[in-house]
């Protein structure tokens, strides 16, 4: 039997001990499956007297995760530090340079760095794997590796933050305030005391990031991304949504226009009988657009010790096995340039609300807005249910809700109308607008 693959791992937090838990539980089956034994021999974390609930004594110890990455003494070195920049970085990148494999589950080290480390993974002939970066115990990236690529791909889409789509589930299913639902979703441990990068948006834009690369080729550009978090979504815009026949999802979405590649993370209308709408909870949902497999969605668990762990344990037995290739399938050096597409010309049907001054001749003019900008409106509704604001006698200036779905048209026409409505000033607020996908 060849030898045993040495691993070195830096981080053993949740996913850090998710990791060698399972290593130990089917040390028998991977080295039968995998030819060799698959073995730790060394880690790296902050707090060496930190209670973890596995036992690291048999493991040399490392202080500085850069100096087990250069150590003699492991082939793999397996970042679950997190974060963009130091100590992962440099540790990843001390790694390469001394000639180590690298699985990683950083998402944000790869959005910003990524292309760099697969040039110099690619330099030193040894692999840079990163399945456990991306929807967590999901195998997208090695079905867009390995799967997909005699196709050509023409979108990709999903929920890809957990925390996001916890939130809208619960505000859907309950009928729940989204800062009450938040409250309790960091009590539950399913958002994080400062849950900006999930609710915000951040997360999906690094995921999305490198799935952009994978499935076009091109160099990764998180920078280009548009993005906007789910925190303006009331309890108003989930009633709406429902009684108009949607669901609102946290969408990270990519596809190839005539102008370049749309990255675009953001609330995303999605009809009540797609399947995506269906996608409840922390669960998180990939659907990949092919132009001979058609589509095929991925569905699962998006992070947590177990998943996340298995899609660690996944890149080490492919390194085990000898089973490689280019980090982002191109090679580094021969991923397009990432042409972005204008956002403002994104083609698709948009939820609208206005909040109205009841009086003669508001609603007339805002449609006439619309009419100028050649908006169809496939929907209005002008009689909320009760509760939805404070409302007057009709006629009496007070403002009400006014939601409206319009047809296919671009975003532009859409701002521009809303500029108009503006200088008009029957409303008593900006407007709200989200985007319906086509499914």
């Amino acid at each position: 039997m060849p030898k045993p693959l040495r691993l070195g791992v830096a981080g053993v937090g949740t996913v850090g001990v998710g990791v060698l838990t399972m290593l130990r539980a089917h040390a028998e089956r991977l080295a039968t499956r995998c030819g060799r034994d698959v073995q730790v021999t060394a880690v790296s974390a902050r707090d060496r007297e930190k209670r973890r609930g596995v036992d690291l004594s048999p493991f040399e110890w490392f202080d500085d995760p850069r100096d087990l990455a250069r150590s003699r003494d492991i082939d793999v070195f397996i970042e679950l530090i997190g974060g963009a920049g130091d100590p992962a970085y440099s540790a990843v990148e001390a790694a390469l340079d001394a000639g180590k494999h690298v699985v990683t589950a950083n998402k944000a080290l790869l959005a910003h760095h990524g292309v760099a480390l697969a040039e110099l993974a690619e330099a030193r002939d040894v692999a840079l794997k990163f399945e456990a970066a991306v929807a967590g115990g999901i195998p997208v990236v090695k079905v867009l590796r390995e799967s997909l690529l005699g196709n050509e791909v023409a979108r990709v889409y999903g929920i890809l933050n957990g925390t996001s789509n916890y939130i809208l589930t619960r505000m859907q299913h309950e009928g729940r305030a989204f800062d009450e639902v938040l409250s309790e979703a960091q009590a539950a441990g399913y958002a994080e005391a400062d849950p900006t990068f999930d609710i915000g948006g951040q997360d999906a834009a690094h995921k999305l990031a490198i799935l952009t690369s994978l499935a076009f080729g091109t160099q990764i550009s998180y920078d280009s991304i548009y993005l906007e978090g789910i925190e303006q979504i009331d309890d108003v815009d989930i009633r709406s949504a429902d009684r108009l026949g949607y669901r609102i999802k946290l969408l990270g979405v990519a596809m190839k226009t005539e102008s370049g590649i749309e990255q675009r993370v953001h609330p995303t209308m999605v009809p009540k009988h797609t399947a995506i709408a269906e996608v409840d909870g922390v669960t998180n949902a990939i659907t990949i657009e092919g132009d001979f497999v058609g589509d095929i969605m991925l569905v699962g668990p998006g992070a947590g010790a177990g998943p996340t762990a298995s899609a660690v344990v996944s890149d080490i037995t492919d390194i085990a096995r000898g089973v490689d290739g280019a980090p982002f399938i191109v090679p580094a050096s021969k991923l397009a340039l990432y042409e972005r597409a204008q956002m403002r010309a994104h083609e698709g049907g948009y939820y609208i609300r206005l909040s109205v001054y009841d009086r003669p001749g508001a609603f007339a003019a805002i449609a006439r807005r619309m009419a100028e900008q050649e908006i169809s409106l496939k929907s209005i509704v002008q009689s909320p249910e009760e509760g939805d604001v404070a409302q007057g006698e009709e006629g009496s200036g007070a403002p009400v809700p006014v939601v409206m779905i319009t047809h296919r048209t671009t975003e532009a026409a859409i701002r521009r109308a809303f500029d108009a409505i503006e200088g008009d000033r029957h409303i008593d607020r900006p407007p709200k607008m989200i985007r319906i996908e086509g499914m």
